[in-house]
């Protein structure tokens, strides 16, 4: 029984992975995840100066899931470097880098100095605001997205993820966008734009008022954007929005995508990612796959 997946010439060694922002580098959930039994570990966002995130709280529970206005906290490329990327050498994992950034020009450097660290590919942020473009994100105008997937093609030295905003009225458009400027793989979708009000004291919930919608209440939509834009584009999706259990990652794998990622799951089980990858070979043994490639975009 094969669970291998290949995406942009990277072999990983089954199609479950870390959703980037819920799992950090690893280090904390690796007392209860054995990291060798994942595809891959995508790491938190990493930028080229150390940022402080937004003012709290940015955190709350809702219906299905959580919204978090975490605002991209990180300390870095420099400590990541010499911290977050010896760690995870230690386990035979592959390792993605979620890339995020206020510029192109901030993006460019994060990538360059990724270009001759021992990381295997780079998931691009474009959901980050663009601060030229009065801070709409990078991936909600097509052009913008070529742009900056195209400026990051010159300058990468590993095959890149750009990580698709659902918060746009045509997904497919920005996925052949993205694939037009030379991206080797899409992830998607990132969170949905949120809100929740206490109606008692009649304040936002968020200090930054909106937060990203994640958890098992996105699924369906997340399903419906990875069918849609895998009939849409020829190179890989890795597809992610409410994976709590091998039967929602197996519905990712049907509709299109070759590689799923869990998140928000592992605040609430962190033993989310473990499990799937056993429930999805327990699915091939019981339906006879001998190959989970075979289970790609297979739905009818």
């Amino acid at each position: 029984m094969n669970t291998k997946v290949e995406i942009a010439g990277v072999t990983l060694k089954n199609p479950v992975m870390t959703a980037s922002g819920t799992f950090g580098s690893g280090m904390e959930y690796s007392e209860f995840v054995d990291l060798n039994r994942l595809g891959a570990v995508v790491t938190k966002g990493v930028a080229n100066v150390p940022w402080p995130g937004n003012p709290t709280p940015r955190v709350a529970e809702v219906y299905g899931g959580m919204l978090n206005a975490i605002g991209l906290q990180n300390p870095g490329i420099d400590v990541f470097a010499e911290r977050d990327i010896p760690f995870l050498k230690q386990y035979d994992t592959k390792i993605i880098v979620n890339v995020c950034g206020k510029t192109v020009e901030d993006y460019l450097e994060v990538v360059e100095r990724l270009g001759d660290e021992p990381v295997d590919m780079l998931e691009i942020n474009v959901s980050c605001p663009n601060v030229k473009e009065g801070a709409i994100a990078f991936g909600q105008k097509a052009d913008c997205l070529y742009d900056i997937t195209s400026q990051i093609k010159t300058k990468a030295k590993q095959p890149i993820i750009m990580k698709l905003s659902p918060n746009v009225t045509d997904i497919t458009e920005m996925a052949r966008a993205a694939e037009a400027a030379g991206a080797d793989a899409l992830s998607m979708i990132n969170t949905i734009t949120g809100m929740k009000i206490d109606i008692n004291r009649r304040k936002f919930v968020l200090a930054n008022k909106t937060g990203g919608m994640s958890g098992p209440a996105i699924k369906p939509v997340a399903v419906r954007m990875v069918y849609q834009t895998a009939q849409t584009v020829k190179i890989p999706i890795i597809g992610m929005g409410g994976i709590a259990t091998a039967e929602d990652a197996i519905e990712f794998l049907l509709a299109g995508a070759s590689a799923v990622a869990v998140g928000a799951m592992n605040f609430i089980n962190p033993y989310a990612t473990v499990e799937i990858v056993e429930g999805i070979e327990a699915y091939m043994k019981k339906y006879g796959v001998e190959d989970v490639k075979d289970l790609i975009g297979a739905v009818e």
